[in-house]
C-alpha cells in the first residue's frame, strides 16, 4: 500500500489563487473549497491512492509563535480565504478522507509524525507526502518516504533532495536555519546564501559540527570569514531557527493506519454539502461511493 499525506493548507491556498471567485447560495466564498475537493477527487482516482489523510492548519499560529515573535501568523491572509478554512475541513471529510486539524502543532508536524510512525509498517510500500514545502524535505527517507509536488509533478526521494538543496534530508533544518525560510518567517543568518550553506553543510552535516574557528574549516567557500563571524555572533539564534524548522514527530494521532484506508465517498454527506454550497455539478465526480 501507499500512504498519501496531503498538505491541506497548501492545497487550499493553491486552490484559492487558481480558482475563480465563487460564492455559495448563502453568499459565502467557496471557490477554494471547490478547488480542494476537485484536486483530492483526482488524487483518489490515482492508482495506489489507498490510504489517505489530509492535514490542515486549523489556526495559522502554533507553539512556534511562542518561541519566536517573528514566526508566521495569519496577518495578510485574505478574509475570503480565512473564511474557508473550517469549511474546507468539512468538505474533505465529506470525501471520506481522514482530516487532521492542527491547533497547537502545524499540519507539517502531523504529516511528519504519521510518515515516521507508519513508513515501516508491514505492507507499506511508500509514504507520499503531498506538499512542496521545503521543511518537509527533512522527512524523506531513500525512496520509502518521498515528497511530491503535485502541481509540478515532481517527486523528491533522497537523491532528489540532495540535487535540489545540496544537502541530505537530515540537514534540511540546519539549511533553513542558515538560509532562512520566508514562508515561515525564519530570517536566517546574514551572508549565508543557499549555495554557501549547502556547501558547508554537505561537509559538516549540522550546525553544531561547523568549527567555530574558520581557519579550521576543511572547505573553501567564498566569504567564509564573514559567514563564520556572523554565525558565531548568532549561534543562539541559529539554534532557535533550527528548532523552528525541525518538524515534530510526537503529534498525538488517534487514528490507526487502518483508519486511513479510503473506501469511497459517503454519498449522503457529500450530496448534502454539494447542495448547500452550490456544487451540484460535482455530484458526478466521485468514482466510488462508500458501501456501494
Amino acid at each position: 500500500m501507499k500512504i498519501h499525506l496531503v498538505d491541506g493548507t497548501y492545497e487550499l491556498f493553491r486552490a484559492y489563487f487558481a480558482m475563480p471567485k465563487i460564492t455559495s447560495p448563502d453568499g459565502r466564498p467557496v471557490g477554494a473549497v471547490r478547488g480542494i475537493m476537485q484536486t483530492l477527487l483526482l488524487l483518489l482516482r490515482e492508482e495506489g491512492a489507498t490510504h489517505v489523510a489530509c492535514a490542515f492548519d486549523h489556526v495559522v499560529e502554533s507553539f512556534r509563535n511562542e518561541l519566536f515573535d517573528g514566526y508566521k501568523t495569519g496577518e495578510g491572509i485574505s478574509e475570503d480565504l480565512l473564511a474557508q478554512f473550517e469549511l474546507a475541513e468539512e468538505a474533505v471529510r465529506a470525501l471520506g478522507i481522514v482530516v487532521w486539524p492542527m491547533v497547537e502543532f502545524e499540519a507539517d508536524d502531523v504529516m511528519a509524525t504519521a510518515a515516521h510512525a507508519w513508513a515501516d509498517e508491514t505492507g507499506v510500500e511508500q509514504v507520499v507526502i503531498c506538499s512542496p514545502d521545503k521543511d518537509l524535505a527533512q522527512m524523506v527517507v531513500d525512496s520509502k518516504i518521498v515528497a511530491l509536488d503535485r502541481r509540478r509533478g515532481v517527486t523528491l526521494d533522497r537523491q532528489g533532495v540532495v540535487d535540489k538543496f545540496g544537502v541530505a534530508p537530515e540537514s534540511i533544518p540546519d539549511y533553513l536555519a542558515l538560509v532562512g525560510d520566508s514562508a515561515d518567517g525564519i530570517p536566517g543568518i546574514p551572508r549565508w546564501g543557499a549555495k554557501s550553506a549547502s556547501a558547508v553543510l554537505a561537509k559538516y552535516g549540522h550546525l553544531e559540527n561547523i568549527p567555530s574557528d574558520v581557519s579550521k574549516w576543511d572547505i573553501t567557500v567564498r566569504g567564509a570569514a564573514t559567514m563564520s563571524a556572523n554565525l558565531e555572533e548568532r549561534r543562539a539564534e541559529a539554534a532557535l531557527y533550527k528548532d523552528l524548522a525541525t518538524l515534530r514527530l510526537d503529534v498525538p494521532i488517534t487514528e490507526s493506519l487502518v483508519d486511513l484506508e479510503w473506501l469511497g465517498v459517503p454519498r449522503k454527506p457529500f450530496e448534502e454539502l454539494c447542495g448547500r454550497l452550490g456544487f451540484k455539478s460535482m455530484l458526478s465526480l466521485p468514482h466510488r461511493w462508500l458501501g456501494e
